[in-house]
């Protein structure tokens, strides 16, 4: 069995993953990494191939993508964990267009870096979020949950994630710029929704509410929790409420430094388990860039301690 089992998704990035792969080669082999490569071939593929490598005893299995197949892996290492498999690690070579777990985790987003820290393999455990609930339009229900590495996002952030995909091969943080910008015209509405933990319970119309296990989004560009620490068993709050698309539009640029808890809109908090139930109107939601929730009316977010390890790049 090979140490390193790298799933390469050929289409993260509109195709960039493809492009990628004499790239990665030249580089693995460069570093003399014992190394299987294999390609995902459809959603949620990398969850199966995943979970197998682990459950094989493999050490370390890499997502080679953008933040969709980071999710998968964490989900099939997850699904390993349940079946009894000693812990693999979690490497990421980013070649997709958001890659904003990796820039949460100070895992090198520049391929060549990415490699050198595989090779290092300096290890730290993380978090894992789980969400459980919600439906979508051809599944269903979904109370089985998905686990997450960085983010789930409800309302607005949900609504740019959807727009972002229809927009050209740009870098992630361009995507989701225009995506908001679209987004303030498109979603300024929001469902009335009962957002509950530690005990309290907050009623209000929210635009928006990212809950958050990394800090950021929209391919980095965007900081939603600038204190936030993956393996301190918190997940941390961002909750906008509703407002004009002026307003908006005022509140990007906080967004963007990180100091957006400085505006009587927000309301920040840190919690282990949260849960959001709509009163009117359906919970658009996304964990790590992937829609999750188009439909449903409930979603439980709960946090689970040191769950995976991960290679990163310690900082200097």
């Amino acid at each position: 069995m090979k140490k390193y089992k790298v799933i390469l998704n050929p289409v993260a990035g509109h195709g960039n993953g493809l492009r990628a792969l004499p790239a990665i080669e030249h580089l693995l082999a460069g570093c003399g990494l014992d190394y299987d490569l294999v390609q995902s071939e459809r959603s949620g593929h990398a969850i199966e191939l995943a979970c197998q490598a682990a459950l094989d005893g493999c050490e370390v299995v890499v997502a080679a993508g953008g933040d969709g197949t980071v999710n998968e892996v964490i989900n099939g290492l997850m699904a390993a964990r349940q079946n009894g498999s000693p812990r693999a690690a979690l490497g990421v070579l980013c070649v997709g267009r958001g890659n904003d777990f990796a820039n949460s985790m100070a895992i090198p987003v520049e391929m060549e870096p990415a490699v050198r820290a595989l090779a290092a393999g300096q290890r730290r455990p993380i978090d894992i979020g789980r969400v459980s609930g919600g439906s979508l339009p051809l599944l269903g229900p979904i109370p089985q949950g998905r686990y997450f590495g960085n983010c789930v996002g409800i309302g607005f952030d949900a609504i740019g994630t959807i727009e972002a995909a229809k927009l050209p091969r740009w870098g992630g943080f361009a995507s989701f710029l225009v995506a908001i910008l679209k987004t303030i015209f498109l979603y300024n509405h929001a469902p009335l929704a009962d957002i509950q933990f530690n005990g309290k319970t907050i009623t209000q119309r929210s635009l928006m509410i990212s809950i958050m296990n990394g800090k950021r989004i929209g391919g980095g560009g965007f900081i939603m929790a600038p204190d936030s620490l993956p393996d301190d068993g918190l997940l941390d709050l961002c909750i906008a409420e509703q407002m004009s698309s002026f307003a908006i539009l005022g509140m990007v640029p906080h967004f963007m430094k990180g100091t957006q808890a400085t505006q009587a809109s927000i309301k920040t908090g840190r919690t282990g388990r949260v849960t959001v139930t709509a009163q009117d109107g359906p919970l658009p939601a996304q964990t790590d860039g992937e829609i999750i929730c188009t439909q449903g009316r409930q979603l439980d977010v709960e946090l689970l301690p040191r769950q995976i390890e991960i290679i990163y790049q310690p900082a200097e």
